[in-house]
């Protein structure tokens, strides 16, 4: 069992000033399985912690990755073409291909909740069961 990460929850976990980071760094630090990133989540982590939050932050969060607090899934092959399929069945959306690269991860792995803020988009999606993912955390 693993708790994919989005974008969202990170950067808030990690940024006092974001109006989620209290629910957001409690699900993080109190998660008790492994805690996962998709490979391209870390671009946008990067970009918002480095725009937006004291300098060390970004390094700080890859000291944790390195120390193996969190896990890097990659994206495969497949796994790109399978969340470029999840962008064109929501293309009313828009969304972009970091949410559908998570929402494919967790369909890939069979995981039925992820970590995420984008409520908007990630309520629609479906797998191909047709079940919603639990979204978390539940209250932000």
């Amino acid at each position: 069992m693993a708790l994919v990460l989005d974008t969202g929850v990170i950067f808030a976990a990690l940024n006092a000033d974001d109006p989620a980071h209290a629910a957001c760094r409690q699900l993080v630090e109190g998660a008790e399985e492994t805690r996962l990133v998709p490979d391209p989540v870390l671009v946008e982590v990067d970009y918002l912690l480095r725009k937006t939050t004291q300098p060390g932050t970004w390094l700080a969060f890859c000291q944790e990755i390195e120390r193996g607090a969190f896990a890097l899934f990659p994206m495969t092959p497949p796994l790109v073409l399978e969340a470029a399929r999840v962008q064109t069945k929501y293309g009313d959306l828009p969304l972009g291909f970091v949410d559908a690269a998570v929402f494919a991860t967790c369909v890939a792995l069979g995981e039925t909740k992820v970590a995420m803020l984008d409520r908007r988009h990630f309520s629609v999606l479906r797998t191909s069961e047709g079940s919603a993912l639990d979204l978390l955390p539940t209250r932000a």
